[in-house]
């Protein structure tokens, strides 16, 4: 009986060849809806508009070609309920009209309702990660000490931030300093036996890099699924804390800083000795120091518009104006940019100006714009997960605009009003296609 139930129709109509309603039934559920008032009406005035076209295109095939039609509509009750409803008709033959059998999908829109709701409390999840993820990369880099992550099992640098990078000359790779003199090894070793099992331990004294300039290091230990760690907290002994003096006026720099296009200075093999704040959004990398000492090839990898291909260029002519390539970020974005580069002399220059402008909107033009309330109708067949997916980017796109639009395309102020990183925000405009407001 129960099986009965579930295989009833919710409404079952007869319809002449004209469209208009003979008899209406409905099941238990919809007992209350009084479809007597149906009768001789039109049966496209009891539904929604906007789903008329697939009701005409039905009941043409039903009546003059007798084939079997399977549409959705949003119907309207005679007590002005609204629900969306699937029909099946099925002809009587050339002068008797047709059948149409309808099903309640109520309780689907419900569950993509709440699948949406999962999916968009599950988007929050994965970006609050990333976020916490950020955050730690962007305080591993920024940190004026030394900061190197050293696996247990082998003492190998498995990464080292860039005052590591440039006070030591630490690589990822490299085993953490295996020269050391034979009392400071004893010593380290000791250190890192305590650390094992306690956790942590006081800090010593090295003495490590080319120079042997002593170094206070303290250790503590990481547990992770891919394995133990220990993090190396490295500061020079002795290093003036004093800061810079502070400037009154702008200057060359600030302006530099300040520009909307990214800029970045390199040596002639490439390597970054300067870059503004643009660039190490282009990049997404929250501090300056995290990209000088790197390459450019790390994020300008396009074959044929790669970094050793602007290299040759600026070898060879001096200077480069509007090279076409993609910039490649830390979190994954590709950005569509032009390069126009400039020496410091005439010839054999021993540094490039790089300038950097965004150019994927112009490139893509009015792309695609995130799926809209049209395009998720009741009547569209596409997957529910595709249709969940497609409902919480529209909601995304729709509420980042809106906090642009908010923020007067301040990006800092609208990152902060939807809760997330500046470089997260940068990442979501890329993929939505949503240029400067």
């Amino acid at each position: 009986m129960a099986d009965d139930r579930i295989a009833r129709p919710d409404v079952t109509l007869t319809v002449d060849r004209d469209g208009v309603i003979q008899t209406a039934l409905s099941s238990e559920g919809l007992a209350h809806e009084t479809l007597s008032e149906w009768r001789g009406r039109p049966w496209g005035e009891t539904i929604d508009p906007a789903t008329g076209s697939d009701l005409a295109q039905a009941m043409t095939s039903a009546a003059d070609r007798g084939t079997l039609s399977c549409f959705k509509v949003s119907q309207r009750f005679p007590s002005g309920r609204e629900l969306p409803m699937e029909y099946t008709t099925v002809s009587l033959g050339e002068s008797g009209g047709f059948v149409a059998i309808g099903k309640n999908l109520q309780t689907i829109s419900d569950l993509q309702s709440r699948l949406q709701t999962a999916q968009q409390e599950r988007e929050q999840d994965y970006w609050k990660l990333r976020e916490f993820e950020t955050r730690y990369r962007l305080l591993f880099e920024a940190s004026a000490e030394a900061v190197l992550l050293v696996r247990v099992t082998n003492l190998r640098i498995v990464e080292a931030n860039a005052a590591a990078s440039n006070a030591l000359g630490a690589a990822p790779g490299a085993e953490f300093f295996p020269d050391l003199p034979a009392r400071e090894k004893q010593t380290f070793d000791s250190m890192l036996e305590r650390v094992r099992e306690l956790g942590r331990a006081p800090g010593i004294v090295l003495h490590l890099g080319p120079a042997r300039d002593a170094w206070s290091l303290r250790a503590s230990l990481m547990k992770t699924q891919s394995g133990s760690f220990y993090l190396f907290q490295l500061a020079s002994v002795g290093a003036p804390t004093t800061l810079p003096p502070r400037r009154d006026a702008y200057s060359a720099d600030d302006i530099v800083q300040r520009l909307p296009d990214g800029f970045a200075v390199i040596d002639r093999g490439g390597i970054i000795r300067r870059a503004n704040h643009t660039f190490l959004d282009l990049v997404q990398i929250g501090a300056e120091q995290a990209v000088v000492g790197q390459n450019l090839s790390r994020w300008l990898a396009r074959p044929g518009a790669d970094a050793a291909t602007l290299l040759a260029l600026l070898h060879r002519h001096g200077a480069v104006r509007l090279l076409a390539t993609t910039l490649t970020g830390e979190l994954g974005s590709a950005t569509e940019v032009e390069i126009s580069a400039i020496g410091d002399k005439d010839s054999d220059a021993d540094y490039f100006g790089l300038l950097l402008r965004d150019v994927t909107m112009r490139l893509r033009g009015e792309a695609a714009s995130a799926p809209n309330e049209a395009e998720l109708a009741v009547g569209d067949d596409r997957p529910l997960e595709q249709l969940v997916r497609a409902s919480t980017e529209a909601i995304e796109r729709r509420t980042i605009v809106a906090a642009l639009e908010r923020s007067r395309g301040n990006r800092t102020l609208a990152a902060r009003q939807l809760g997330m990183s500046r470089q997260s925000l940068h990442t979501k405009l890329n993929k939505y296609k949503v240029g400067d407001l």
